[in-house]
């Protein structure tokens, strides 16, 4: 999960008031989304004694496996004392799927809301590679899921994904299988349209909001340089000699793997940086050069010398919601607003797509960052996320 901001003691106490007042204003509809929030952002004191009294109680499972036309993956069942609704949710390119930390996190605490949680792995994303296939996946197993009159009494879902999943879930929503039977579906910091993002990750230039007159200046933001890395591996045989390329590949996962563990064990991601480093200095060029330049986080090297060849790629519509049949269902979408791996104007533009087609209730939040960033929030930012999931847990 995007990591929630702290609040700072005024803002918290702000919040205290306000979440409280609403909550008794508009009941349990809204009382559930904010006990989400509260345990998700680490509150403290009353509030959060609050929230677990609200929260259930649930079971994690065992590893299952989800069939799909592309083989087995695997999934995991958080499953609450009672159901309100079942929802399959795909983390997005992280190689520890279904174990990655935040994911879990996330997943018990939708499951303490009453929703009935199977997070599935999609193999291409551990790999960081964008294929049609993991979109494939998401239909088998979001209809797989919906079968189950155990979990989905009404024969009806909830669909979710996070990062470039997120994009992919909306792609698997407007399937004509699952057109039908989906009570929503839910992008945690998704994509519009792939290739734009890729073209910002290189370039720093995030494309026009909705509302910009035609000459307004470009809107600047320095990419993460996560993203730019994903890129790499993703092409790394366009770049290189065919014999450099799995090499190239191997550094540049190995800085990915330092990337992902840094926020939870720091001398473990060290280590493995240190093993980034040594091999790039093994590497022959032109590896050697784009490894050095993964290595000192040299995004803006490094995104000039993939564009031109990313520009070449033809990338099929499937991978982006923007250039694919719409949902029916109810479509949510959140996203950080200082978002650098995927620009939260990904988000707007995808509304903007969307509208007119099917219910779009979209939100970009201070209190969500892709990256590890700690900032205060203002108590507006926390109601109005409050909102946003008690709006979409009551669907």
């Amino acid at each position: 999960m995007q990591p929630m901001r702290r609040l700072t003691t005024r803002a918290f106490l702000i919040v205290c008031l306000l979440v409280c007042g609403a909550a008794i204003v508009w009941g349990p509809i809204y009382a559930r989304g904010a006990s989400l929030v509260i345990r998700a952002a680490q509150l403290r004191g009353f509030l959060l004694s609050a929230a677990q009294v609200q929260a259930q109680h649930y079971t994690t499972g065992p590893v299952i496996t989800i069939p799909t036309r592309h083989g087995g993956v695997r999934g995991r069942l958080y499953r609450p004392d009672e159901i309100r609704r079942a929802v399959l949710l795909v983390p997005g390119v992280h190689a520890m799927g279904i174990d990655e930390p935040r994911l879990v996190g996330l997943s018990g605490e939708l499951a303490a809301t009453g929703v009935a949680v199977v997070t599935m792995e999609l193999p291409d994303l551990m790999q960081y590679q964008f294929t049609p296939q993991s979109v494939d996946m998401i239909e088998d197993g979001s209809n797989w899921l919906r079968q189950d009159r155990d979990l989905a009494e009404d024969g009806r879902i909830g669909l979710m994904g996070i990062s470039f999943a997120g994009g992919l879930a909306v792609v698997a929503a407007g399937r004509p299988s699952l057109r039908d039977h989906l009570a929503y579906v839910f992008s945690f910091g998704g994509h519009g349209d792939l290739p734009r993002v890729l073209r910002y990750l290189c370039t720093g230039i995030e494309p026009p909001r909705p509302w910009d007159p035609p000459d307004a200046p470009p809107h600047l933001r320095p990419p993460h340089d996560y993203g730019v890395a994903v890129i790499l591996v993703g092409i790394a045989d366009r770049m290189v000699p065919p014999a450099q390329a799995e090499p190239l590949r191997r550094g540049v996962v190995t800085f990915l793997t330092a990337s992902q563990i840094d926020p939870i064990d720091k001398p473990k991601a060290a280590a493995i940086f240190a093993e980034a480093r040594r091999i790039a200095a093994d590497l022959p060029e032109p590896s050697a050069s784009l490894m050095k330049a993964v290595n000192s986080r040299d995004v803006k090297a490094l995104g000039a010398q993939l564009l031109p060849v990313l520009e070449k790629i033809k990338y099929p519509p499937s991978l982006s919601p923007e250039e694919s049949p719409p949902p029916r269902a109810p479509v949510f979408l959140l996203h950080g607003t200082d978002d650098t791996v995927i620009p939260s104007v990904e988000t707007l533009l995808l509304a903007e797509h969307l509208q007119g087609t099917t219910h779009v209730r979209t939100l970009l939040s201070g209190l969500i960052t892709h990256a590890e960033v700690d900032r205060t929030a203002a108590a507006g930012d926390v109601l109005k996320l409050v909102g946003f999931w008690s709006e979409l847990l009551n669907q």
